[in-house]
C-alpha cells in the first residue's frame, strides 16, 4: 500500500481521515465497523452461524453493514409509508428478508447461468427478479437460512454475489455486444475477466471509503455510461491504428452529481489491470473517510483536479508515465440500449428486448432461456438500461425468435416509452425510498402508449424513489425524484420533483430544475403527456428533447 506522508501536494485537514496522510483512526461508525472486521469475513459467519440459527442471531454490525459485502441488504418491512423513511430507526425499517444482488460483470450470462438464477428466484425469492441499470439481477424475499445453498448454486455455474454491494469494487460494466458488434473499437471481455479475477474479493481493496463503480468497454454507442462511473475505460484508436482505452475518473450522481473527467492518457489493454489498481488504490488511500456523503472518489477528483490525480497515479502507483491519448469518438446513434435486431460480425444476429422497467420473474427467465436455446443461442446479456439481449441468432431463426419474445411481452420493437423508461426498486422493497416506482412507471408506460401512440422520438424517463439517483434521474430527459407532495385537497401524497433535459453523450448536462415543478403520482401521466406534446409541437428538425428544454418557455415545461 502506498503511504507517502508529507509531499507538498498531499496536505489536507486531518478531519478527512485520509489513510495516506497517516490518519487511520475511524471517524464514523461505518469506518469503525470496517476496522473492527473486514466485510469479507462475514461469509463464514453466514454459513456457520446465521443460516443455522436464523435471523435473530445476526450481529447488527453484520446485518446492516458487512453482509452487503456479499450482496445482501435487509428489505423494507411492508406497510411503512414514505413519510417514515427518514424518521424510523434501521431496526424498525428492517424486514426479516433480504434483497440479494447477483453480480453479472460485463452483463455476460450463459443459458445455464440464467436458468440457475431463475431456479433460485422461484425456490427462494417468491419468483422475484429485477434487472438493474448496472447489469445485475436482484432477488427479494431471501431468508438467511437459504443463502449458503444459493451461493453453492451460483458458484457452481461461475456466478457470485461477492462485493455486489458494500464499500467495495462493485460490478464491472461492459458492453453486452463485446466481441460481436460490427463497429466496436475493441472487445473488453478479457480485461473485465482479469479485473474480476485480480480485484474482486481481495482484502487489499475490500475497505474503500465507499462504493466504487467501474466500466470497461469498446462500445461505439458508449452503452456503459462511462461519464457517471467512478472509473471508466473507453475504447479509442490512435492515428497509428493501435487500440486501447481513454481513462475517465470521478463520475457519479446521487445528491451531488458530477461527470467523470478525462485524464487524457492512453491505456494499452495489457495495462488496464495496473491502472485500475492505481485508481482504486488512490481512492482507498486518499479518499475521504470522515463524512459518508463526501466519501466517493468524485469529491477527491474535484478537489485535486485532473493534473494532480494523473501525477499521483503515475508517480506513486504506476511508477511510470502514461502517454497522452485521444478522446473517444462521439457515440453512435441516439439510443444506447441495443434493443432491436442487428447484425453481428460473424453473420448471425443479436436481438435486444425490453421487459417493462426491468421487472421479470423466475418463470419469465426460464422462458427467455428456452426461447434463446431453441433459436441457436447459448448466450444472453443484460444491459445498463434494464434490458436484455440474445446473441448468436442464425439469420433464419430471427423472425421466429422475435415472434416468441413478443408473444411473452418481451418487446423487440417497443414504443419509446417502453424502451426508455427505467425505475429503481422503490418503496416496495427499499428502506431508503419514499414512494413507489416500478408500478408507477409501468402504469405511466401504459398510459403514454395509449395517449401518444405515434410519438417515436428518443425520450428517457427515469423514475427514482428517493434523492439517491439509482435510476440516474439527473441525466434523463424527464427525471422523476420521489418525494411526498401536497395534492389539490391539501393531502400529503406520493409524488415527484421533476428534472428536465438531462443528457449524456455529445452534450452532457444535468437536468433543469424549474422552481416548484412537482407532480403527484396520480397526475404524472397528465404531466408527461402535456410536456411531450409541447416538445413535439415546438421541436426543430433533429432537435432533441434536452436541447428543446434549454430554450423552452417555463410555462411549456409545467
Amino acid at each position: 500500500m502506498s503511504t507517502p506522508a508529507t509531499s507538498r501536494h498531499h496536505k489536507r485537514p486531518r478531519g478527512e481521515g485520509q489513510w495516506a496522510l497517516g490518519y487511520r483512526e475511524p471517524l464514523n461508525k461505518n469506518e469503525e465497523n470496517k476496522k473492527n472486521d473486514d466485510g469479507l469475513n462475514v461469509r463464514q459467519r453466514i454459513i456457520d452461524i446465521y443460516s443455522k440459527r436464523g435471523f435473530d442471531s445476526i450481529d447488527p454490525a453484520d446485518l446492516r453493514g458487512r453482509m452487503r459485502w456479499y450482496g445482501l441488504y435487509t428489505q423494507r418491512k411492508p406497510g411503512i409509508d414514505g413519510g417514515k423513511t427518514a424518521i424510523l430507526e434501521p431496526e424498525e425499517l428492517d424486514d426479516r428478508y433480504f434483497m440479494l444482488r447477483v453480480r453479472i460483470d460485463g452483463g455476460q450470462l450463459s443459458i445455464p447461468q440464467l436458468r440457475v438464477i431463475a431456479d433460485i428466484s422461484n425456490d427462494y425469492g417468491r419468483g422475484t427478479a429485477d434487472l438493474t441499470d448496472r447489469q445485475n439481477v436482484q432477488l427479494h424475499w431471501i431468508e438467511i437460512e437459504s443463502v449458503p445453498d444459493i451461493w453453492e448454486r451460483l458458484e457452481a455455474v461461475g456466478l457470485s454475489t461477492t462485493e455486489a454491494c458494500g464499500d467495495t469494487p462493485r460490478v464491472i460494466l461492459g458492453c453486452p455486444l463485446a466481441g460481436i458488434d460490427t463497429d466496436e473499437v475493441l472487445d473488453a471481455s478479457e480485461e473485465i475477466r482479469l479485473l474480476n479475477e485480480r480485484f474482486i474479493g481481495d482484502p487489499a481493496f475490500s475497505n474503500l471509503p465507499r462504493k466504487f463503480k467501474s466500466a470497461v468497454s469498446g462500445c461505439p454507442s458508449h452503452c456503459t455510461v462511462h461519464e457517471i462511473n467512478d472509473v471508466a475505460f473507453v475504447g479509442v484508436e490512435l492515428p497509428s491504428g493501435e487500440k486501447g482505452y481513454d481513462l475517465w475518473v470521478g463520475g457519479g450522481l446521487s445528491t451531488n452529481p458530477m461527470f467523470g473527467k478525462r485524464l487524457g492518457v492512453f491505456v494499452r489493454p495489457e495495462q488496464v489491470g495496473d491502472v485500475y489498481g492505481g485508481v482504486i488504490g488512490i481512492f482507498r488511500d486518499y479518499g475521504y473517510r470522515r463524512l459518508r456523503h463526501r466519501a466517493r472518489i468524485k469529491f477527491l477528483v474535484n478537489d485535486w483536479g485532473v493534473e494532480k490525480f494523473r501525477e499521483v497515479l503515475e508517480t506513486e502507483y504506476l511508477k511510470e508515465a502514461l502517454p497522452d491519448g485521444p478522446a473517444p469518438e462521439a457515440p453512435r446513434g441516439s439510443r444506447r440500449d441495443h434493443v432491436g435486431v442487428h447484425p453481428q460480425k460473424d453473420g448471425n444476429f443479436y436481438v435486444g428486448f425490453a421487459p417493462k422497467v426491468g421487472r421479470l420473474d423466475g418463470d419469465k427467465l426460464h422462458v427467455i432461456a428456452d426461447i434463446a436455446e431453441r433459436h441457436g443461442s447459448g448466450r444472453v446479456r443484460t444491459t445498463v438500461e434494464q434490458k436484455m439481449v440474445v446473441l448468436d441468432v442464425p439469420p433464419d431463426q430471427v423472425d421466429s425468435l422475435v415472434a416468441e419474445l413478443e408473444a411473452n411481452d418481451l418487446q423487440v420493437n417497443p414504443s419509446t416509452f417502453r424502451r426508455q423508461t427505467m425505475a429503481c426498486t422503490g418503496i416496495e422493497f427499499c428502506k431508503l425510498a419514499i414512494v413507489e416506482t416500478k408500478a408507477t412507471a409501468a402504469n405511466l408506460i401504459d398510459e403514454l402508449e395509449r395517449r401518444l401512440p405515434d410519438f417515436a422520438e428518443p425520450l428517457t424517463i427515469n423514475v427514482n424513489g428517493c434523492p439517491n439517483s439509482c435510476a440516474r434521474i439527473q441525466v434523463a430527459d424527464i427525471g422523476l425524484k420521489g418525494q411526498l407532495v401536497v395534492d389539490e385537497n391539501g393531502e400529503q401524497v406520493e409524488g415527484y420533483q421533476i428534472h428536465l433535459g438531462g443528457s449524456l453523450g455529445v452534450n452532457p448536462g444535468f437536468g433543469r430544475k424549474v422552481r416548484g415543478l412537482k407532480t403527484t403520482a396520480e397526475a404524472l401521466p397528465d404531466y408527461v403527456e402535456r410536456v411531450v406534446k409541447h416538445y413535439d409541437a415546438q421541436k426543430k428538425e433533429g432537435e432533441s428533447f434536452a436541447d428543446w428544454v434549454q430554450r423552452a418557455d417555463e410555462g411549456d415545461l409545467r
